[in-house]
C-alpha cells in the first residue's frame, strides 16, 4: 500500500511539474504581514500604493510604508470576530469600510477612527459579507439578506422577496451606469437598474422552483450548473456589458449584462471552486480558488501562485504598478509585478496541435495511403483520350499446302527416281493497321471512368469524414484529460485509454504517418507517400 501511494504521489508530482512547467507564471511573493498572522482581506489606497490596509482576526491594520511597518486602526471586541472585507469610497478616498462578524464599520479619516454604522438583530444579519456604494445609497449584504441605507448608514432597510432570505456574497455596481446593481446570493444573481427598487433574477443557482414562478424561466446551463454556489461577481469596467461569476463549477461570463451566461474554459484550473475575481488594468481575469490563484488568457488559466505559501488565498488586491497583495491563513504576500500581456483571445486548438501534423497533412496522408486522390482520375481520363492515335494492329499468317508433295521423275538412270518428293511450304503472311476517328469525340472507356469517378469521390469523403472526425475528437480528448484532477484516476485512465485509441485510427488511416510525424518541428508531407494497405 505505501509503495501504490508513494508510485501515485511521484507520478501526480510529474504530471503537476510538466504542467507548472508550461502553464504557471513565475512570480516573487514576499510576506509584508510581519509575523501579524491571519489575514481575510486587503485594501491598497489608489492614490498612494504605499498605504494598505489590511483585515486580520478583531481588527484593521494600516501600513503606511508599503508593509514595512503596521498599526492597529481598529479592534473589534469579543469572541471569534472577524473583518471579512474591506472597501473605500472611490468618490471619497478618505472613506473606508469594514465588514465584519459584528457589523458595518465606517472611518471619514483613512482609518483614525471608526464608528459603527450597521448592526443586525441576531448573528446572521451581523454577518457583513459584502458591500457596495452607489450615488446614493450604501447596499450591505449579510448572511441573511440584503439592506440597504440611503442616508449615509443612519438608518437601514431589508429589501423583501427572494433576495431578502439568501446569503449576500457579492454585491458589484457597473462604473458607467451607478443605477445598475448586481447581487450574488445563494439563490442566484439578482439585478436592479434603478437603484433597488425593482429586482429581477438573472442567474439561477439552484434547479427550478416547484409551481413557482420561475417555472418558465428557461436556463441555458446543464442540471450541474444550476446547483453551484455563487461566491462572487463583478462588471468589467472597460466594458460594462462584460459579467463575470465565480461559482463552485468554474468562471461564468456574460457579455449581455446578464441576460445569457457561458463558462469558461476550466483548461488549467486546478481547483474550479472560485471565491473571489478580480479584474486588472488590462481586463485580465484573476480568480482565486481555495489552493491558488489564476490568470485567464488564451482560453487557459496560468497559475500565479507558485512559491506562495499558503493553504487558504482569501482575498486578492492590485496596486497601479501591477503588484498583488494576497491575504492567507499564512500572513499577507506581494508579488512582483504582474504582467501577462495582452489578453486577446488565442486558439487552444493550435495549442493542442503543437508538434502534431495538422488536419489537412492529415487528411492528404489518408488520401494517399488509401490511393483516391483526385489526380488519379484525372491520369486515366488523359490516358482514355490518347487511346485514338493507337491503331488496331492485326497479323495474319497463311500456309499453302497445294504443292507440298510431288512425283520426281524424267530419268531412268538416276537414283530415287519416280519417288515421291515433300516440297517446301508455301507462307503468306501480313499486318493491318486499323484507326477508329470516333474515338477522337467520344471513348466508351469513358463512361466506365466515370463510374469509378463516383465511386472514388464517395470513397474519399468518408476516408476524410473518418479522419476529421477523429482527429478533432482526440483534440477534445485531450482538453478534457488535462481538465481533470489528478484525484479522478478512473476517468483520467478513460480518457487516456481513448486518447491512444483515437491515436491508433490515425495511424491506420494514414499508414502511421500520424504517430511518426508527432513532436517534430516539421509535419511537412514526406515525398514518397507510406505504403499502402494490401
Amino acid at each position: 500500500m505505501k509503495k501504490y501511494i508513494l508510485v501515485l504521489a511521484l507520478t501526480g508530482g510529474i504530471v503537476l511539474s510538466l504542467v507548472l512547467g508550461v502553464f504557471a507564471v513565475e512570480l516573487v511573493w514576499e510576506d509584508i504581514g510581519r509575523g501579524k498572522g491571519d489575514f481575510s482581506a486587503v485594501l491598497i489606497s489608489s492614490d498612494n500604493p504605499n498605504i494598505i490596509f489590511a483585515a486580520a482576526i478583531n481588527a484593521v491594520l494600516k501600513s503606511r510604508d508599503a508593509g514595512q511597518s503596521w498599526e492597529r486602526v481598529l479592534s473589534i471586541g469579543g469572541r471569534d470576530q472577524r473583518v471579512n472585507s474591506l472597501l473605500i469610497d472611490s468618490k471619497n478616498k478618505n472613506s473606508i469600510y469594514a465588514l465584519s462578524t459584528s457589523g458595518l464599520f465606517l472611518s471619514l479619516n483613512q482609518g483614525k477612527d471608526w464608528k459603527r454604522i450597521f448592526k443586525g438583530k441576531n448573528s446572521l444579519e451581523n454577518q457583513c459579507l459584502a458591500a457596495a456604494l452607489s450615488a446614493n445609497a450604501i447596499f450591505l449584504g449579510t448572511k441573511a439578506g440584503l439592506f440597504v441605507s440611503r442616508d449615509k448608514g443612519r438608518s437601514w432597510h431589508k429589501e423583501t422577496g427572494k433576495i431578502s432570505s439568501s446569503q449576500i456574497s457579492s454585491i458589484s455596481i457597473d462604473i458607467k451606469k451607478p443605477d445598475c446593481i448586481y447581487v450574488a446570493c445563494s439563490s442566484g444573481v439578482f439585478k436592479t437598474q434603478d437603484e433597488g427598487k425593482t429586482w429581477e433574477r438573472i442567474f439561477i443557482a439552484w434547479p427550478k422552483e416547484v409551481n413557482g414562478e420561475d417555472d418558465v424561466f428557461e436556463e441555458a446551463m446543464d442540471e450541474g450548473d444550476r446547483s453551484s454556489e455563487i461566491w462572487c461577481i463583478i462588471t468589467d469596467p472597460i466594458n460594462a456589458n462584460n459579467l463575470y461569476l465565480g461559482t463552485n463549477k468554474g468562471v461564468y461570463e456574460s457579455r449581455d449584462n446578464g441576460l445569457s451566461w457561458k463558462a469558461l474554459s476550466d483548461f488549467g484550473l486546478f481547483d474550479r471552486k472560485i471565491r473571489f475575481l478580480l479584474l486588472s488594468e488590462v481586463s485580465s481575469i484573476l480568480a482565486v480558488a481555495r489552493s491558488g490563484i489564476f490568470a485567464y488568457k488564451n482560453e487557459r488559466w496560468q497559475e500565479l501562485s507558485i512559491g506562495l505559501i499558503a493553504q487558504e488565498i482569501r482575498s486578492l488586491a492590485m496596486d497601479k504598478q501591477g503588484n498583488l497583495y494576497a491575504a492567507t491563513e499564512k500572513g499577507l504576500f506581494k508579488s512582483s509585478p504582474f504582467n501577462l500581456g495582452s489578453n486577446k483571445r488565442g486558439n487552444p486548438v493550435l495549442f493542442y496541435c503543437q508538434g502534431e501534423p495538422g488536419i489537412n497533412q492529415v487528411q492528404e496522408v489518408a488520401i494517399r495511403y488509401a490511393e483516391v486522390e483526385p489526380e488519379k482520375i484525372k491520369a486515366w481520363r488523359k490516358q482514355a483520350a490518347k487511346k485514338a492515335l493507337l491503331p488496331q494492329v492485326s497479323i495474319g499468317i497463311d500456309r499453302d499446302t497445294t504443292d507440298l508433295w510431288h512425283w520426281e521423275g524424267g530419268s531412268t538412270t538416276k537414283i530415287n527416281d519416280d519417288i515421291l518428293r515433300r516440297g517446301r511450304d508455301a507462307i503468306d503472311w501480313g499486318i493491318s493497321l486499323r484507326w477508329n476517328l470516333s474515338d477522337f469525340i467520344w471513348n466508351n472507356d469513358q463512361a466506365s471512368i466515370d463510374v469509378r469517378s463516383q465511386l472514388m469521390v464517395k470513397l474519399r469523403n468518408n476516408i476524410l469524414d473518418e479522419v476529421t472526425k477523429v482527429y478533432f475528437e482526440r483534440i477534445r480528448v485531450k482538453m478534457e484529460l488535462d481538465s481533470l484532477g489528478l484525484e479522478e484516476r478512473k476517468k483520467c485512465f478513460e480518457k487516456e485509454l481513448r486518447l491512444k485509441e483515437l491515436t491508433a485510427s490515425l495511424d491506420a488511416l494514414t499508414g502511421n504517418y500520424f504517430s511518426g510525424n508527432c513532436g517534430s518541428k516539421s509535419s511537412a508531407i514526406p515525398q514518397q507517400p507510406p505504403p499502402v494497405r494490401r
